[in-house]
């Protein structure tokens, strides 16, 4: 994930059920502060003020830098409107399809490792050049097997699985934020972020 974001691409992240919420909760961490100040750099605190000088100070002050990263859930009109048209597990695999580039990286959440939807969506990634991270349980399934990263929680049972993805996926935030935001002083991430 480092080497995806110092080369600017992006997190693409998809789960059902609870692992939905874990992809929304991740991407919700890692596109604003989790512990750290992200200021904007000084080079787009002057662009925003010389589109409007005082409307862009403010915006400045309370923007932050993201690390960006786009959850695959909540879509309710494309996900109808592609199951109603197309129908099938395609859906995750369609956005990856319409929002991936070669470089970025695809996150598929999935406790038994076996979700469909999550899967479809791991082969377009692979087939577009997108690195694929797997978040399952201990049996991993076909998802860990087709990732080019798996990380296996030691459990079998779905809440028990889930309550550890959460202090994984912390974990996760707190390390890119501390590379790309440790420096305070904007010598780290808002440089880049500009």
């Amino acid at each position: 994930m480092e080497e995806t974001y110092e080369r600017g691409g992006k997190l693409l992240l998809a789960g059902n059920g609870g692992s939905a919420a874990d992809a929304e909760h991740m991407a919700g961490e890692l596109m604003k502060r989790f512990r750290l100040p992200r200021p904007v750099s000084r080079v787009f605190t002057e662009k925003l003020k010389n589109v409007d000088p005082d409307r862009g100070a403010v915006l400045a002050r309370h923007l932050e830098s993201p690390l960006t990263a786009i959850p695959l859930t909540g879509r309710d009109a494309l996900a109808t409107a592609y199951l109603n048209d197309v129908g099938g597990t395609g859906m995750f695999a369609q956005q990856v399809f319409g929002l991936g580039r070669t470089g970025d990286i695809f996150l598929g959440i999935s406790s038994s490792g076996e979700s469909e939807n999550v899967i479809d969506a791991a082969v377009v990634a692979r087939a577009m050049g997108l690195r694929v991270i797997a978040l399952t349980g201990a049996a991993g399934g076909r998802l860990a097997r087709d990732a080019d990263v798996a990380v296996q929680a030691p459990e079998t049972e779905t809440y028990r699985i889930q309550e550890l993805h959460l202090p994984i996926y912390h974990c996760w935030c707190l390390m890119l934020e501390e590379n790309f935001f440790g420096d305070v002083s904007g010598k780290a991430g808002a440089q880049y972020f500009s």
